[in-house]
């Protein structure tokens, strides 16, 4: 997607105002204070902040998991904060596309049905090659060649690419991550972030959650929170490629280890 075409269409998120509180017995808990968001189409936006700072409560409204106390929320220009839980349901299956820090993969199924359930239970019934669609989602994860493999035998890394693939298969509007590559180590989060890079880079607006600056130095914008509240949004001026980085450790050298007796 050209980025200019994508400053003419409606932003895929608009938070305007949006509190949320929880009551806690008699105490009062702001989660989120009057939180003012847009995302564009073609964006990769990082959400920063320290554990109680709001980003979660954040990413569930984003996702249609909870609604606001107040405030509006339009998604793909549909206000959404005022739905039922049946139709944010239907939102969340036919706008959006999760991917979690704990893979969350059956683990007795093999990838390519892993993949295809999000298919299967599409109330809509907008889906008829639903095998077809999952095998198609996993070769773009780079995994057609584990199509049969349960979780079990595949690397972190690999299970949580079938974890994109099953959020990307019901082609959907925005894709959110949750911490996704906290489980995984420092080469496997490069070969992540590369992918999400790849999937930005063709038109796909993803929206991630991370505590960690390396992590988020991937991304093309950075909001940060701090008590409920959005403190900075700034653009990525020196933004990391992960394609540049991945290089960068295959051209390291090896490090020999010096046993001592």
């Amino acid at each position: 997607m050209n980025e200019n075409s994508s400053m003419h269409e409606h932003p895929v998120i608009e938070l305007s105002g949006v509190k949320k509180l929880y009551h806690m017995g008699e105490t009062r808990v702001f989660a989120l204070r009057r939180v003012d968001l847009e995302v564009r189409p073609g964006e990769l936006l990082a959400v920063m902040g320290a554990s109680g700072s709001g980003k979660s409560t954040l990413m569930n409204i984003i996702g249609c998991l909870d609604t606001p106390t107040e405030g509006s929320y339009l998604l793909d220009g549909k206000r959404v904060d005022g739905l039922n839980r049946n139709a944010l349901a239907d939102i969340r299956n036919e706008k959006l596309g999760f991917v979690f820090q704990g893979f969350n993969l059956l683990p007795r199924t093999s990838a390519l049905d892993n993949v295809e359930l999000p298919l299967l239970y599409d109330r809509a019934g907008r889906w008829t090659n639903t095998r077809a669609m999952a095998v198609a989602a996993l070769e773009r994860v780079g995994l057609g060649e584990r199509l049969d493999h349960q979780p079990s035998e595949l690397s972190g890394g690999q299970q949580q690419r079938v974890a994109i693939a099953r959020a990307l298969v019901t082609q959907p509007r925005l894709l959110l991550a949750d911490e996704p590559t906290g489980n995984l180590d420092s080469r496997t989060t490069v070969e992540v972030m590369q992918l999400f890079q790849e999937l930005n880079d063709h038109g796909i607006t993803i929206v991630l959650v991370t505590h960690e600056p390396e992590v988020a130095a991937y991304a093309k914008r950075i909001v940060e929170m701090r008590d409920g509240r959005l403190i900075r949004d700034h653009a990525v001026a020196d933004r990391r490629r992960a394609a540049d980085d991945i290089v960068s450790m295959d051209d390291a050298p090896d490090v020999e280890l010096e046993v001592v007796a």
